[in-house]
């Protein structure tokens, strides 16, 4: 399958699917407390995107090959959750760490985007974990600009978070999108600078390192969808969807409640 290079309306098109992606994390973020459930959130955000953005959730009831239908309008993983977690009815706990991950389709376009969130306050060592994983996607998303390489992306976030005493999942990665969920090309998290796909303007795709405090090892659960780490150890993700310009990089999934870029982001 080849890239899909997006035109600048296509882009437009993915920004307003962007946005609503994010603005549904904007909202969830005021119900992201002690005592309250991942399911509760998930009812929350499908009401949102069906009823209020008048869009489709891309989760509920996707079903690539081999893999059961997935129940529910987000992913929510919980501390040693790396990806893909099935809200449920455990109540959070202080302390917890949470990835929110969301779709919407809006228009036939896509707009993926996650958060990691603490519920009530965190350890030191979870802040830590959560921070450094945002300033990871961030060296990703700044070698992002034509001629530059998939590979640079991949070494700016390892070259990050392993000297920093974590492990990046390797198992999973960024992808293109668009019309389709997910789309070529892949995006790894790890590499050598140099190598891989070369970036052209019109190439839309997601960075959204997954990285854990202890060992990079995971495993699947029985319910054919979460996947944990093997160590138990906490693991964090942060997810925007990018599109290669002809000067460097435009985030397609910004809203008013984004996180602001951390402080070596210029411009």
């Amino acid at each position: 399958m080849s890239i899909q290079i997006k035109t600048p309306e296509d882009i437009e098109g993915m920004r307003i699917a962007g946005r609503l992606a994010s603005e549904v994390l904007d909202l969830l973020t005021q119900h992201i407390k002690p005592g309250v459930t991942t399911q509760q959130l998930d009812d929350i955000a499908r009401h949102h995107i069906l009823e209020v953005q008048g869009a489709i959730s891309a989760t509920i009831g996707y079903q690539p090959p081999g893999y059961p239908p997935f129940p529910a309008a987000i992913c929510t993983s919980v501390n040693h959750t790396v990806c893909h977690g099935i809200p449920n009815d455990r109540p959070l706990k202080n302390g917890d760490i949470l990835n929110i991950d969301c779709t919407v389709i809006k228009d036939g376009w896509h707009g993926d985007t996650s958060r990691m969130y603490i519920v009530g306050e965190g350890s030191i060592a979870a802040k830590r974990l959560c921070q450094f994983t945002y300033e990871a996607m961030w060296k990703g998303i700044a070698k992002v600009k034509p001629g530059a390489r998939l590979g640079d992306i991949g070494h700016a976030i390892q070259s990050y978070a392993e000297p920093a005493g974590f492990s990046v999942v390797r198992e999973f990665c960024g992808h293109g999108v668009g019309r389709k969920f997910h789309e070529e090309p892949q995006v790894l998290h790890y590499g050598r600078p140099g190598t891989l796909e070369e970036l052209v303007p019109g190439m839309v795709f997601t960075i959204e390192p997954m990285i854990n405090a202890g060992r990079r090892e995971i495993k699947e659960l029985p319910d054919g969808w979460t996947i944990v780490t093997k160590d138990r150890s906490l693991s964090a993700q942060w997810e925007h969807t990018i599109a290669v310009t002809e000067t460097g990089y435009d985030i397609l999934t910004l809203s008013a409640g984004s996180p602001p870029p951390p402080a070596f982001i210029t411009g």
